[in-house]
């Protein structure tokens, strides 16, 4: 059993690690917006520089400019970004990473760009975040801006994420060089060795790009213009990594941990951080964006990531970890190994993870409670089985109500994800949603509508719907981007109310919600934008009132 109650060794300043091989030291006269390291040849020569171009790594997403994030305060360090940070330390570049997720705005990245000079600067986004996969507008405008902002200092510029992967030559019209196309560590150390005999180096050759097209001889950059820069070619597709056990462990030197640990025990009285155990997800829900890592599911092994936690407990001593896998643990399997080798280490801690109800059965729930699982977020979207077999989810409500009741047996908190909104879905499939986080009563949900994300069957579906606004502007937007059965006014309606019922309890209060809901099915046919297949849907709102709530939900 794993024991979780370690005190967590909250005001520690973590200046100096000592990480794989050598020693990473966090520069005691850097600005707060950067942290930077050598790579050295021993412990003892951490100052020596090592041949090769300097490396400022960055990611665009600043909570400060998301209302809803910054309101929450949760923030995580860019795992991904630290990955591929580690990754080129160990082929023994100087690097450096500009974390946005503390900082206010890109004026402080243009900052640090004039005080550390860089060669290259990787705008390398947390693919492990959701936030990435959405890529709002404003997170979009802010790494086209640090693109700009790198190339007028005469950077060569290389960028990764979600958004720069569906749409490579909007970046490389701004100015990037390259696009890293998949999975970015082995193809961003190639293109560091390839820019380090300088810029003129041709990146052709190296598998996983998305490069500019090359203008024909006599035609310059003036005359070609944005239009004919943005326009991109791809090199030779780069297989994955085969073994994630053999990349180093991020770099957590390279992010203020100090800060990390002040804006989560003021707004949380603990500190969080996240581990990720795996990458990619086997299952076709048909809504889902794969662009990194497709349906390919590969794993650490369970030995591998205890080993990470206690080096974690060690250099950063969390109170919490998010797991920021896709699914974490596959199998009961893995995840009872799991719990055994972190009980050896010593390096239990609470965690929150994300899975599926379908994997949710006894033993990996019993499982997971030995290990120190404290938070289950599951992918429930709606309580109508045809609205969940439209999705291709691949679940049953059967599988739900199980794996709601399995977690809450083993005093696991048990969150649900749901979606509003997807094609087909009816005002009675509202209902249905509503009255299964009734009976079930989930410790917390996250609602959000359907979202049309380039490369999935669902927008080619609803691609021909899709309006000028393609992305939302902040992640609270709730807004419909292609036309739904109702306006995004009266989705965010039937959010609000959904809140309401996983916070309210029965009585009073419980009477008040009924009658917004009757409030709302009135408002429901001239709100609605489509034609209803279920005639009498407007008037059937109250298929469950809360006072029946089955006692055995909770």
């Amino acid at each position: 059993m794993c024991v979780t109650d370690r005190p967590g060794r909250l005001g520690i300043r973590v200046r100096i690690f000592q990480l794989q091989e050598g020693r990473r030291i966090r520069h005691q006269n850097a600005p707060a917006s950067i942290v930077t390291a050598r790579a050295t040849a021993s412990s003892q020569s951490w100052k020596l520089r090592r041949p090769g171009p300097t490396v400022l790594l960055a990611h665009s997403f600043f909570m400060h400019r998301d209302e809803k994030q910054l309101r929450k305060m949760k923030p995580y360090p860019p795992l991904a970004t630290l990955l591929a940070a580690a990754s080129l330390r160990e082929s023994g570049l100087d690097v450096g990473v500009f974390d946005a997720m503390l900082r206010r705005d890109v004026a402080e990245f243009e900052q640090a760009l004039d005080e550390t000079s860089p060669d290259i600067v990787a705008i390398v986004e947390d693919n492990f975040n959701f936030v990435t996969k959405m890529c709002t507008e404003r997170m979009r405008e802010d790494a086209l801006a640090m693109v700009d902002m790198a190339r007028s200092r005469g950077c060569m510029v290389v960028v990764n994420g979600s958004d720069a992967i569906d749409h490579p030559g909007r970046y490389i019209g701004a100015g990037a060089d390259a696009v890293v196309v998949g999975e970015v560590e082995p193809t961003l150390k190639d293109v560091a060795a390839a820019w380090s005999a300088g810029r003129g180096a041709r990146l052709a050759e190296v598998p996983g790009l998305a490069l500019p097209v090359e203008r024909p001889s006599g035609i310059d950059a003036a005359e070609g213009g944005e239009t004919e820069r943005s326009r991109v070619r791809r090199t030779a597709p780069r297989p994955f990594l085969d073994d994630l056990d053999a990349s180093p462990l991020p770099a957590w030197d390279l992010v203020d941990v100090a800060g990390y640990r002040e804006a989560w025990t003021h707004a949380h009285g603990r500190l969080s951080w996240n581990v990720v155990t795996s990458r990619g997800c086997p299952y076709g829900c048909n809504w889902c964006a794969k662009p990194i890592w497709g349906r390919r599911y590969a794993q650490r092994s369970p030995h591998g990531v205890a080993d990470e936690l206690a080096a974690l407990r060690d250099h950063v001593a969390p109170d919490h970890v998010w797991f920021a896998d896709d699914i974490f643990g596959l199998t009961p399997a893995w995840i009872e190994a799991f719990g055994r080798e972190v009980v050896a280490r010593d390096a239990c801690v609470p965690f929150m993870m994300q899975s599926r109800v379908n994997l949710m059965k006894e033993r990996a729930v019993a499982a997971l409670a030995s290990a120190g699982a404290e938070e289950v977020w599951v992918g429930v979207e709606s309580g109508a089985q045809s609205v969940l077999d439209a999705m291709d989810k691949g679940s049953t409500l059967d599988q739900i109500r199980s794996a709601t009741r399995n977690l809450k047996a083993h005093g696991i908190r048990c969150c649900w994800f749901v979606m509003l909104g997807y094609p087909g879905e009816e005002w009675d499939d509202i209902l249905r949603t509503r009255d299964l986080i009734r009976y079930e009563a989930p410790d917390d949900i996250g609602v959000s509508v359907a979202y049309p994300l380039p490369g999935t069957p669902f927008y080619e579906r609803v691609r021909a719907r899709v309006g000028a606004q393609r992305n939302w502007r902040e992640t609270d937007d709730l807004v419909m981007l292609f036309q739904g059965a109702y306006p995004s006014g009266f989705y965010r309606s039937v959010r609000d109310l959904l809140h309401a019922e996983v916070a309210s309890p029965a009585g009073m209060e419980g009477a008040a919600l009924e009658a917004a809901w009757a409030d709302l099915a009135q408002r429901e046919g001239t709100a609605r934008l489509t034609p209803s297949s279920a005639a009498a849907s407007s008037t059937r709102f109250t298929h469950l009132t809360r006072a029946t709530r089955t006692p055995a939900a909770g």
